[in-house]
């Protein structure tokens, strides 16, 4: 890294804080910033001992600026997430203090070798909507025991926009009145994002849990998810499974 441009410091202020991060209290809406690194096959073990290289110095020097988690799916792509407030949140100086505890040097010899690793990356926002999302005890990105991800883009034209919300909240509606033990957390779409979807994410311990899950869910809602399911898909252009895992050795979070 030759200097901290602007993505770079996007890069890992991202995703979901280490630890439960729930919807802002009195809001049915959260904004993730989320940095996405697309790794070249070959180099997928690079790119994780130097991120696991980067964690360890922020722990060692206690970085107050950043918490962060990682997912990363099937498909080699590594996403980081923090919430934020606002846009102006994006350019925090969150490796200022780092660069000052290890040596300026140092840090930017790190960031080469990882920008070593990928050709392509994505920064984008994505909303957290509680209104949409099932989850009884309440909502969090980090279900303790699972890693495992199923990540469910349900991608629709923005002229249809309201048709589909219609069709989510009657998904909702019918797991809450079966009492249904499949939860998920829904998101949408927002800035620098390439089109208009729902992201349903659902965590589970292995592929093994989260089949399971989704057979006892059908059996328990019958028929009449079948339904409502189908109707769903109707309003949508695309859609599209991607697996994934937390990546919780290579997140970081602060000692206050």
């Amino acid at each position: 890294m030759k200097t901290l441009t602007t993505t770079l410091l996007m890069a890992m202020t991202l995703f979901m804080v280490y630890g439960p991060v729930r919807a802002q209290d009195g809001s049915n809406s959260q904004a993730f910033w989320i940095h996405e690194d697309v790794v070249k096959p070959g180099m997928v073990a690079e790119y994780e001992t130097v991120c696991k290289e980067l964690t360890a110095n922020m722990k060692k020097y206690n970085i107050q600026e950043m918490s962060v988690i990682v997912t990363n799916t099937a498909d080699n792509r590594y996403l980081w997430v923090s919430p934020i407030d606002n846009m102006a949140d994006i350019d925090k100086p969150v490796f200022k203090t780092l660069a000052e505890k290890m040596g300026e040097d140092k840090m930017g010899a790190l960031f080469d070798r990882m920008d070593k690793c990928y050709d392509i990356e994505h920064n984008y926002v994505l909303h957290l909507d509680k209104e949409l999302s099932y989850m009884p005890g309440g909502i969090t990105q980090t279900p303790e025991g699972q890693d495992y991800r199923k990540f469910h883009y349900y991608r629709y034209t923005p002229g249809n926009r309201a048709a589909v919300k219609e069709k989510a909240q009657a998904i909702k509606k019918l797991f809450e009145s079966g009492g249904s033990k499949l939860h998920y957390r829904v998101y949408s779409s927002g800035f620098g994002t390439r089109g208009a979807f729902y992201m349903v994410a659902i965590a589970a311990k292995d592929p093994a849990d989260y089949a399971n899950k989704i057979a006892e869910n059908n059996a328990l809602l019958g028929e009449k998810w079948q339904t409502t399911f189908t109707n769903f898909m109707g309003t949508l252009t695309d859609y599209e499974p991607i697996e994934g895992r937390m990546r919780p050795e290579m997140g970081y979070s602060p000692n206050k």
